[in-house]
């Protein structure tokens, strides 16, 4: 059960720092941006292609931060130099990666076993095992990841970026190009899920073209959990909860998967956590006007 839980929480840390990438989209700047299933598996495409060639496994996973970034450009001038929808431009961008990530590999999947990975170099300074490796990597990049887009998102470039998902029209009225800081915020939020891509197929030894389905889903149901189990006082606390939200979110599906549940119903389990997740509000709301009503019948009798 140990060993169960030690892999929830490698694999938590990992997936946090896509969730950080979909909280910038997603709440940051108020856009549902699908360009996430794509670019995930972009960043494992490049560090597969990268590693398999002999090259180092930290260049790598900045090279697939680079492509990234490069995603999300795409969305960005999509939908705000040819005014295409957000939904629709990030769709059209994840259609296009899935036959760029396969140029990229040349092939379906790519295997690393037996090659070296970050996770590899770090075991042999340290004496540790893999998943612990994962787990030192992994909570040193997520908390550094997290410290950066604290200090970035208190800066003027970035309180525009909040301020653009806030209330554009008002940002407009201060002068501020919101086409440049929605096209930046995208650019981010994809560099951190390519990232997260790298990370998770270094640490499962392989790249599969598919692995990006399902990522948009698995992303906002570790953001609601996080933000729901641990709040929203500040904006450092969000940021922190995005990493407890994904570690939770693994721990609880390694617990179904331990009690029983057929790995086939899993995107199943999640897309309900999701869908109740986000119907939560209106819950509250049906919860209150159901005790008004009672105690204005009561006063009335």
């Amino acid at each position: 059960m140990q060993q169960i839980l030690l892999g929830a929480v490698s694999l938590g840390l990992l997936w946090s720092i896509m969730t950080l990438g979909v909280y910038i989209s997603y709440r940051v700047l108020d856009v549902a941006d699908l360009t996430v299933e794509g670019s995930i598996t972009l960043g494992a495409a490049v560090c597969a292609r990268m590693i398999v060639a002999g090259n180092n496994p930290y260049l790598a996973l900045g090279l697939a931060f680079l492509a990234g970034l490069g995603a999300g450009l795409v969305t960005g001038l999509l939908h705000t130099k040819l005014r295409i929808p957000a939904l629709l431009s990030g769709i059209l961008t994840m259609i296009a990666l899935y036959s760029v990530n396969l140029r990229v590999m040349g092939m379906a999947n790519v295997s690393m076993l037996r090659m070296t990975t970050a996770y590899t170099l770090i075991g042999r300074l340290l004496g540790v095992d893999k998943t612990v490796s994962v787990i030192i990597l992994g909570g040193v990049m997520a908390l550094f990841i997290v410290a950066v887009l604290y200090w970035f998102f208190g800066t003027e470039v970035g309180s525009a970026i909040r301020a653009t998902g806030n209330n554009p029209y008002m940002v407009r009225a201060q002068g501020v190009n919101t086409d440049t800081t929605i096209i930046i915020g995208l650019m981010l939020a994809n560099g951190l899920v390519s990232l997260a891509g790298g990370l998770i197929a270094q640490s499962q030894n392989y790249a599969d073209v598919q692995m990006g389905t399902g990522a948009i889903v698995i992303g906002l149901a570790s953001l609601i959990i996080g933000e729901v189990l641990f709040g929203k006082r500040n904006f450092f606390s969000r940021l922190l909860s995005m990493l407890f939200g994904a570690i939770t979110y693994r721990v609880i599906i390694a617990l179904v998967l331990r009690l029983g549940m057929p790995a086939d119903d899993l995107k199943l389990f999640t897309a309900i956590t999701v869908a109740l997740a986000l119907s939560l509000p209106r819950f509250k709301d049906l919860r209150d006007t159901l005790r008004a009503s009672l105690g204005g019948r009561r006063r009335h009798a």
